[in-house]
C-alpha cells in the first residue's frame, strides 16, 4: 500500500479519481494533510462536464483531509471570475487569480487564403527564420496541414490529443530549442504547456469562443518589448464570418463568462457508482447527502430519484438500506481496474503501433472503413499503411507509406453562441474593428459573402434561395442552439435542411407569422428514438431516467429563441421575400 503522499501533486480529476477508488492507497496518509487545491485555466474546466467531476472528486476527498482546503482558481480570460469561484468553492477558503479585462493591445490580421492547401504555402513562405504556432480546429486538419508543409520540406512538429505521448513531447520539446521551425497544434498547446518563445500565432480558419483567441494569441508577446500578434487564414466563407466576428468582439473587450453546463445529473451517476467503488458499500442515506453536497445546485428529490433508478437497473445494489455496486457497473464498466468509469468523458480510439512496440498515436475505427486490401491513413503527419487490425486488443500496426494517408475522426459539430453570431451580426454592418487589419483578399470575398446577404445583415429576414435543396432562408443570428429550438418548434410546418448559428435552410416555405412566436425550450418533446439520438454525446446516459436525460437534452442542446429581444427583429417589415 501507497502511504507517503509527495509535497505537490500536479494532476487531473481523472487521475484523482484512480487515487481515491486504488486500493493501493492509504487515501487518509496520502491525502490527509492537504491544505491547497490549485486549478489552472479554471474556465476551462469549468463549461463543461470535467469541472462538475472536478468538484464533485473534490468533496469526496475533503473526507480525509481534517481541515477545510483552500481552493485557488486560476484564469485571465473569464468575465465572471466571482461566479466562478463561488462555484468553484461554494464554501471554506477560496481565491482567484486573473482579471475579466480584454487588452485589445495586438497585431491582428484577418486573410482569406481559400483552402488548405493556399494556407500550407503562405505559412511556409512567411516569417522563415522564426518560430511560428499554427492552431488548427480539427485533428483532421492539423494532419493535412503539417503533411502538406513537409512536403514543402518546412521543418514542422505536431501535436493534437490523438498522438501518444512521446510523439507529443518530441514536438513540445523539438519546438522550445529550435530557431526556425513551425508547430501545428489544436488546442493540445492553447493551455498551460511551456513550448518557450513563440513569435508568430497564426490561426487556420477561426476557435468557436473569444476565451480560445486570448489564449492562443497570448502564446505570442512574452519577451520583453514583445507584442501579441496573431495571422487568421481563413479556408472558407464560414470560417471568414467567424474570424470578423470573433475579432469584432475582441474590439468590443467582450470575452466569453464561464458557466458549467446545467444539468449535471450524468456526472451525479458517475459519482454515484465511484464513491461506491471507493468505499465498497455507503449507506443509501449518506451517499444521497454525499451527492446533495456534491452538487447543491441540483433537487435532493432529484438525487434520490437517481440512486433508486440506478438500482433499479442494477447499477447500484441494494441491501438492507446498503448499497453496493451493480452487476451492470461491473459489467460495462469493470474492464481495465473501472477505467472508462474514472472519466467524465469517452472516445472510440485504437492504439496504435508500427516497428514493433513505438506507439504512433491513435485513430477513429472509422479511418478503418474502405478497402481492406489498401489502407492509407495519416497520423503524426506521415503517410503509413495499415497491415494489421487485432480488434480484441484495440490495436493497429502500421508500415510506413510514401504519401497518399487521409486523417479523419468522427466527431460533433461545433455549437456557436448567440453572442459570436451577434458579433458576426456587427461585423457584417460596419467591420471588425479597429485593431483588426483586414487583407485585400479577404475584404473582397466578404464583399461577395455580404451580396448574399439581404440588406448586408442589418436584419433577420427570410429569403428565397435558388438552389434545389432549399427554398428559402432564415437569418436569426441567434446562435446554434437557439437556432435548433427553432427547427424543432415548426418541424411540422417546414422542413429545415440544415442550421447553423446565423440561421436555417428551409426545404419548404414557412409563415412569417409562425416565427413571431415564441419558441419556449420547456415545451420541446423528443420521441424516444431521438432521445436516443440526442444522449449519444452524454456519457453515463444510459444510468439515467427519461424525466432526467430529457432535461438535460434541453437545457443543453437547446436554448430559448425568444431570448434577448430576437423576437422583435423577427416581426413586421423586417420579412421580406423574393
Amino acid at each position: 500500500m501507497l502511504k507517503d503522499a509527495p509535497d505537490i501533486l500536479l494532476t487531473t480529476p481523472e487521475s484523482l479519481e484512480g487515487m481515491l477508488v486504488s486500493t493501493r492507497i492509504d487515501r487518509p496518509a496520502w491525502f490527509g494533510h492537504l491544505r491547497v487545491v490549485i486549478a489552472d485555466e479554471l474556465h476551462a474546466f469549468a463549461t463543461d462536464d470535467r469541472g462538475w467531476h472536478l468538484r464533485a472528486v473534490l468533496r469526496r476527498l475533503q473526507q480525509y483531509v481534517p481541515n477545510e482546503m483552500q481552493r485557488i482558481g486560476l484564469s485571465a480570460t473569464v468575465s465572471n471570475p466571482n461566479e466562478l469561484l463561488n462555484w468553484f468553492a461554494p464554501t471554506g477558503g477560496k481565491q482567484v487569480v486573473g482579471s475579466a479585462s480584454v487588452s485589445t493591445d495586438a497585431d491582428v490580421t484577418v486573410d482569406f487564403v481559400g483552402s488548405l492547401a493556399n494556407a500550407a504555402t503562405v505559412i511556409a513562405r512567411l516569417h522563415r527564420g522564426s518560430k511560428r504556432l499554427v492552431f488548427c480546429d480539427s485533428r483532421s486538419s492539423a494532419e493535412q496541414l503539417t503533411s502538406t508543409l513537409r512536403a514543402q520540406e518546412v521543418r514542422v512538429f505536431l501535436s493534437h490529443a490523438s498522438l501518444s505521448n512521446s510523439e507529443r513531447r518530441l514536438a513540445e520539446t523539438a519546438f522550445a530549442e529550435e530557431k526556425d521551425c513551425v508547430i501545428v497544434a489544436t488546442s493540445t498547446l492553447e493551455l498551460g504547456i511551456d513550448v518557450g518563445d513563440v513569435d508568430h500565432v497564426i490561426q487556420i480558419d477561426a476557435p468557436s469562443t473569444v476565451s480560445s483567441f486570448l489564449q492562443r494569441m497570448g502564446r505570442t508577446g512574452r519577451r520583453a518589448g514583445g507584442r501579441r500578434s496573431c495571422l487568421f487564414l481563413c479556408t472558407n466563407d464560414d470560417s471568414l464570418l467567424l474570424a470578423m466576428g470573433i475579432c469584432r468582439l475582441w474590439n468590443e473587450g467582450w470575452v466569453e463568462a464561464a458557466y458549467p453546463p446545467p444539468e449535471p445529473w450524468a456526472i451525479m451517476a458517475q459519482q454515484a457508482m465511484a464513491a461506491t467503488l471507493e468505499r465498497s458499500q455507503w449507506a443509501r442515506q449518506d451517499l444521497i447527502l454525499l451527492l446533495a453536497g456534491a452538487f447543491p445546485e441540483s433537487s435532493t428529490r432529484g438525487v434520490t430519484d437517481l440512486i433508486d433508478h440506478m438500482v433499479q437497473l442494477g447499477f447500484l445494489m441494494a441491501t438492507d438500506g446498503v448499497l453496493q455496486v451493480g452487476p451492470v457497473t461491473e459489467k460495462r464498466y469493470g474492464r481495465a481496474h473501472y477505467k472508462d468509469l474514472l472519466a467524465a468523458f469517452s472516445g472510440t480510439q485504437l492504439l496504435l503501433r508500427r516497428c514493433g512496440n513505438v506507439e504512433v498515436g491513435f485513430i477513429d475505427p472509422m479511418m478503418l472503413a474502405g478497402d481492406k486490401e489498401v489502407r492509407l491513413i495519416l497520423l503524426a503527419g506521415k503517410s503509413w499503411h495499415v497491415i494489421d487490425v487485432d480488434w480484441k486488443r484495440q490495436t493497429v500496426w502500421l508500415e510506413p507509406a510514401k504519401e497518399g494517408g487521409k486523417a479523419r475522426w468522427t466527431g460533433t459539430g461545433r455549437t456557436f453562441s448567440r453572442q459570436i453570431a451577434q458579433g458576426i451580426f456587427r461585423a457584417l454592418q460596419d467591420g471588425a474593428g479597429k485593431h483588426t487589419v483586414i487583407s485585400r483578399r479577404a475584404q473582397v470575398e466578404l464583399e461577395e459573402v455580404i451580396e448574399t446577404i439581404p440588406e448586408a445583415g442589418k436584419t433577420a429576414v427570410l429569403v428565397s434561395e435558388r438552389n434545389e435543396s432549399s427554398t428559402a432562408r432564415l437569418w436569426t443570428f441567434a446562435g446554434t442552439r437557439a437556432n435548433r429550438t427553432i427547427a424543432k418548434h415548426i418541424h411540422s410546418v417546414a422542413e429545415v435542411r440544415r442550421l447553423d448559428a446565423l440561421g436555417l435552410d428551409l426545404k419548404t416555405p414557412v409563415d412569417a407569422k409562425l416565427l413571431n412566436a415564441d419558441f419556449p425550450v420547456s415545451e420541446l418533446l423528443f420521441s424516444a428514438d431521438e432521445i436516443k439520438e440526442r444522449a449519444k454525446p452524454i456519457k453515463f446516459a444510459a444510468c439515467l431516467p427519461d424525466a432526467l436525460l430529457v432535461e438535460i437534452i434541453r437545457m443543453r442542446q437547446f436554448e430559448q429563441a425568444e431570448a434577448q429581444g430576437q423576437k422583435s427583429e423577427w416581426s413586421g417589415d423586417y420579412w421580406r421575400k423574393r
